[in-house]
């Protein structure tokens, strides 16, 4: 007679539970996403409310709108309520995704510069935000510098990339535009934003150490490379 698995089976228990432990992560940061991506639909409104309507009793409606938002980005991100409504009280405008610049350098070997971020969020290419009153391709050129210590210069555009918000933790929607480019001058150095600096092959980095998209944008960059060859 089958009597079923024995109590006494710990291993069996603690794969479960590991199991188990696995899925409600995978639950929980699909739920942190879609709640980022809700926050970032009702932040616009509320903003753009705020800046544009013409009725005083609207404009209450949209402030009371951001303050709920700026509460519950407190709430997903583990900040406090008022530092997140300084910071989106402090967007003026019509507010629209924030827009990054990426930058891909590739050695002799077709191998890309990348960078292991210090925030533990994997390899990425150089890059970060642009500036207000900064072109792309400047802000590619200026975090070349600050991130790896070279002078670079765009030569082509290769691709341009959008994430929605919640993607790898980021609270808003973000348009990457990504850059080619050549090495002109300076030192290779690692600075305080990352622990590690190298030339590496994109299909030899498993697809779970990378910083959400860098995965994308190197492979699409290593191939327009390749195609102008």
């Amino acid at each position: 007679m089958n009597r079923g698995r024995e109590r006494g089976d710990d291993s069996d228990v603690e794969s479960i539970a590991a199991a188990e432990g696995a899925r409600a992560d995978e639950t929980a940061d699909a739920e942190g996403v879609e709640v980022l991506e809700l926050l970032d639909e009702l932040r616009t409104i509320a903003q753009n409310g705020v800046t544009y309507a013409e009725d005083p009793y609207d404009r209450e409606r949209y402030e009371r709108i951001l303050d709920l938002t700026s509460e519950y980005y407190g709430r997903t991100l583990d900040a406090p309520a008022e530092e997140m409504r300084g910071r989106l009280r402090g967007e003026t405008g019509y507010v629209s995704a924030k827009v990054g610049a990426s930058v891909a350098v590739f050695d002799d070997a077709d191998r890309i510069l990348l960078m292991r971020r210090a925030d533990g969020g994997g390899w990425a290419l150089p890059g970060g935000y642009v500036d207000p009153n900064e072109s792309s391709s400047e802000a590619a050129v200026r975090e070349a510098r600050e991130e790896t210590g070279l002078d670079v210069e765009p030569v082509e555009l290769v691709g341009t990339f959008d994430l929605p918000a919640g993607a790898g933790g980021n609270p808003h929607s973000v348009v990457t535009v990504l850059y080619r480019c050549r090495v002109t001058g300076g030192d290779l150095r690692l600075s305080h934003e990352g622990t590690d600096l190298a030339y590496r092959d994109p299909s030899e980095i498993p697809a779970d150490d990378w910083y959400v998209g860098n995965r994308a944008y190197a492979l699409h960059a290593r191939e327009s490379v390749r195609e102008t060859r």
